[in-house]
């Protein structure tokens, strides 16, 4: 059977990170996890160097989640690869299965995560167009990571969806019921909080304008179920 390189990006989840590492410890369809440390200041370097099974890739300054994503897929060494956010909280074993499951069964070429707490809109289409869990093989990034990694920081997600639908992949969605995603406001309260999803928002912008993201959701909402 086909094992999976995790890939988590995180800067400053010193108090989430060990969640998602725990969820995935021992997990037998990982056989990798890459944890990059995107030039955290907090205790998110010590955190993840108590897990012995973590391959640790450090920034010393923060670049962005684009280039990180890019160096985590460039020390992968599996055939198929898990995205993971940091900041994910109440995930357990049973979550990372199911994200696995349609694409190890090659059911779906990629997956995505809707988590509980995703946009309202999202949970009424059954689709988080912008989730940060997926399962993608890896040779659809091939030739892709050096544009990825000069991407803005948030953009990453929308370059993949444009890969996706280039490739006219088989999507499934995965109602993760249970899970919630940390929001900036608790991580920084919440003017803090307010001013990172405005950045968050402006650099998926500089990657895809308002129209090719209306266009995105609606291609990918074809391919769900696609056979």
């Amino acid at each position: 059977m086909n094992k999976i390189s995790c890939i988590i990006c995180a800067y400053n989840e010193e108090k989430r990170i060990w969640l998602v590492l725990n969820a995935l410890k021992d997990h037998p369809d990982i056989s990798e996890v890459i944890v990059v440390n995107d030039g955290s200041t907090d205790d998110t370097t010590n955190i993840v160097e108590q897990y012995d099974f973590v391959k640790l890739i450090s920034f010393e300054k923060n670049q962005g989640k684009s280039k990180a994503m890019s160096a985590g897929i460039n020390a992968a060494q599996n055939d198929i690869l898990m995205f993971l956010d940091a900041d994910i909280l109440t995930i357990t074993p049973t979550e990372i299965s199911e994200l696995a499951k349609p694409v190890l069964e090659n059911k779906a070429d990629v997956t995505f995560s809707l988590r509980k707490n995703s946009l309202w809109i999202y949970r009424q289409l059954g689709l988080d167009f912008v989730s940060g869990e997926r399962v993608i093989a890896k040779k659809y990034f091939d030739n892709q990571t050096e544009e990825m990694s000069s991407l803005p920081g948030f953009g990453v997600e929308v370059f993949m969806n444009r890969i996706i639908i280039k490739n006219k992949l088989r999507l499934q969605s995965i109602d993760w019921k249970n899970v919630l995603v940390a929001r900036k406001s608790a991580k920084l309260g919440f003017w803090m909080g307010f001013k990172g999803e405005l950045k968050m928002i402006r650099q998926i912008h500089k990657v895809a304008s308002f129209k090719e993201m209306l266009t995105q959701n609606f291609e990918l909402l074809k391919l769900v179920g696609k056979k």
